[in-house]
């Protein structure tokens, strides 16, 4: 539900001509990932999609996250 305020906030961080990375925390999971990082967003805060499962399902909810 917050694609268009990322891609929004995405246009005033390049109208500016800086190198801001627009950090999205909340609802980061293996779906709105991607949708987060094509909206315009540089970094992702994924908690509970990183750490659901306990320990040994770490590396796999990471290689979900990042598409691979």
């Amino acid at each position: 539900s917050q694609l268009r305020k990322i891609e929004a906030i995405r246009k005033q961080i390049d109208k500016l001509g800086k190198p801001i990375d627009l950090e999205v925390d909340g609802g980061i999971d293996r779906v709105t990932a991607p949708r987060a990082i094509a909206a315009g967003a540089d970094a992702l805060v994924a908690g509970t999609a990183t750490f659901t499962g306990g320990p040994s399902a770490y590396a796999d909810n990471i290689r979900a996250l990042r598409g691979s």
